[in-house]
């Protein structure tokens, strides 16, 4: 059985802050309206998580975020029979939970579940809105209050992991990227405590280091990485040991690689 992250984020909880870059909040909400899935795609760390978990505390649903991996499969998802207590029992999965409770459920890089997954996902995608539990003969008609999210990072995916255009098409989709500078530098001082002057210096040495993404680097440094590396410096870390533990150590193993994302930290912050 494969181990599933799932959040019921309460109705009445605070709404986590998230800073709208374009449009998504609206087409969040026009979405939920019309029972339409939406597909999030970005880079990692670029805010498609917050982004989620802001809507459904926003539109006051429950959510339950499954983080998909190599092993999830469909029954990790619908739900499946426990031994408890002596007693067989069925025990729903978070999208079932999701669809019974009218929530929202949130597929976190969804290309990294097997392919059983997204044959459960079609019937709730398209205007059916059905989600068949074959193992207890149940044909769950979903609310008008669920909705489907799913995201991936088109940049980073193998070729044999990747939604099939027949897939895609069953959804309303949205593109992120990294806020602007300027936007970013705000984000990172309010998560971090950070002053802003040394936060714009953060943004800056992003930017050098995003240039590397696909030459020296698999992924440029995230917008998380970034709010982690200030926090640790709001709270006294040396400039050079946080950037090492945020921005360095995160996004290689290579030493080389390694001494110069230093030599560029270096550049920015000087030596500490």
């Amino acid at each position: 059985m494969a181990t599933v992250a799932a959040t019921n984020r309460p109705a009445e909880q605070e709404v986590p802050f998230y800073q709208p870059v374009g449009n998504e909040c609206q087409l969040f909400e026009q979405a939920f309206q019309q029972q339409l899935p939406l597909l999030l795609k970005g880079p990692t760390g670029c805010g498609k998580t917050r982004f989620v978990a802001h809507m459904a505390a926003r539109l006051k649903r429950p959510l339950f975020t499954v983080s998909c991996q190599d092993d999830l499969t469909a029954a990790d998802l619908t739900g499946r029979y426990l031994l408890q207590g002596g007693e067989t029992r069925w025990v729903d999965g978070p999208l079932t939970q999701a669809v019974r409770e009218g929530g929202i459920c949130y597929l976190d890089e969804v290309v990294e579940a097997r392919k059983d997954v997204t044959v459960v996902l079609h019937p709730l995608t398209d205007d059916r809105r059905l989600l068949p539990l074959e193992r207890t003969g149940e044909l769950l008609q979903a609310p008008a209050n669920f909705m489907l999210v799913v995201s991936y990072n088109p940049g980073y995916q193998h070729i044999l992991k990747s939604l099939k255009p027949s897939t895609r098409q069953r959804f309303v989709a949205k593109s992120f990227d990294f806020p602007p500078p300027q936007m970013e530098r705000d984000i990172v001082a309010r998560e971090s405590g950070l002053p802003e002057q040394q936060c714009a210096a953060l943004i800056n040495l992003a930017t050098r280091l995003r240039s590397m993404k696909g030459q020296d680097l698999e992924e440029g440094v995230s917008t998380r990485l970034l709010i982690y590396c200030a926090t640790l410096i709001a709270n006294g870390m040396p400039i050079s040991q946080a950037a090492q533990a945020t921005l360095v150590e995160p996004l290689t193993d290579d030493i080389d690689v390694q001494e110069g994302l230093m030599e560029a930290v270096r550049a920015t912050f000087g030596e500490d």
